[in-house]
């Protein structure tokens, strides 16, 4: 369970973030999406502790994650670029990320195989530095490291952006096995709302740094989030 309990963000006195509360169960796949400045990379920076709510606190299994670092061992993220160590290669920062977690040498190939599709082979075995990949291929690396060590919650932020449309697929397909059994939280901001409607199953629309719709995913929510966002 993740709590977002009274959760606030003001840079003077301009508020970018007003967020009274949001409870995500255990095994949930959740949505974020809005427009540009609607707050949700800044509430995912929150809840990962990148910076600190003028109110409020959030509760990661929990724990309050602005007073204990005990969440980041079960807690996978990629928000972007940023995450990533640059003049690394991707088989070097994997084993980096890999010691984190705690995996044997052993264990990091088999996990690696399994996400061959996903790579394309253009990752894996290229002697090119983390830096040097296009942004769709560091995107990748870095979705495929935030799942690494077994996470009980992953955090990606606009995943689909820069993904070919091939990899998009594949993508979603890696998310909805990650959330089949109802162990794994997962949750995903996106400009995209087919994408978001078709792997979240709850999706929370943010305008100006408030909750304006908490949805239940049905057939009918791709129009009504069309129909929101064409006003």
């Amino acid at each position: 369970m993740i709590t977002i309990d009274t959760i606030s963000k003001k840079y003077g006195t301009t508020e970018v973030l007003n967020v009274p509360s949001i409870e995500i169960p255990t095994g949930q796949s959740f949505g974020l999406v809005g427009n540009n400045g609607a707050g949700k990379t800044t509430l995912f920076n929150i809840l990962l502790d990148l910076i600190r709510p003028t109110t409020g606190a959030i509760i990661n299994h929990d724990i309050q994650v602005n007073s204990s670092e005990d969440w980041k061992q079960f807690t996978g993220s990629f928000i972007d670029e940023s995450f990533l160590i640059g003049y690394l290669t991707a088989e070097e920062y994997f084993d980096f990320i890999a010691d984190l977690r705690g995996m044997e040498k052993t264990e990091v190939t088999t996990f690696l195989a399994k996400f061959d599709e996903f790579f394309n082979d253009e990752i894996i075995g290229k002697k090119k530095y983390l830096r040097d990949l296009s942004k769709g291929n560091q995107k990748k690396a870095g979705i495929v490291a935030a799942m690494m060590g077994n996470p009980q919650v992953v955090i990606l932020d606009e995943p689909f952006a820069n993904l070919d449309p091939t990899t998009q697929i594949r993508l979603k397909k890696i998310i909805k096995e990650l959330t089949e059994n109802r162990e794994v939280t997962v949750l995903i901001s996106s400009h995209d709302l087919t994408h978001v409607t078709e792997v979240c199953e709850r999706i929370v629309v943010l305008d100006k740094g408030n909750v304006v719709k908490d949805i239940i995913t049905s057939k009918e929510t791709l129009q009504e989030l069309e129909s929101y966002f064409a006003v």
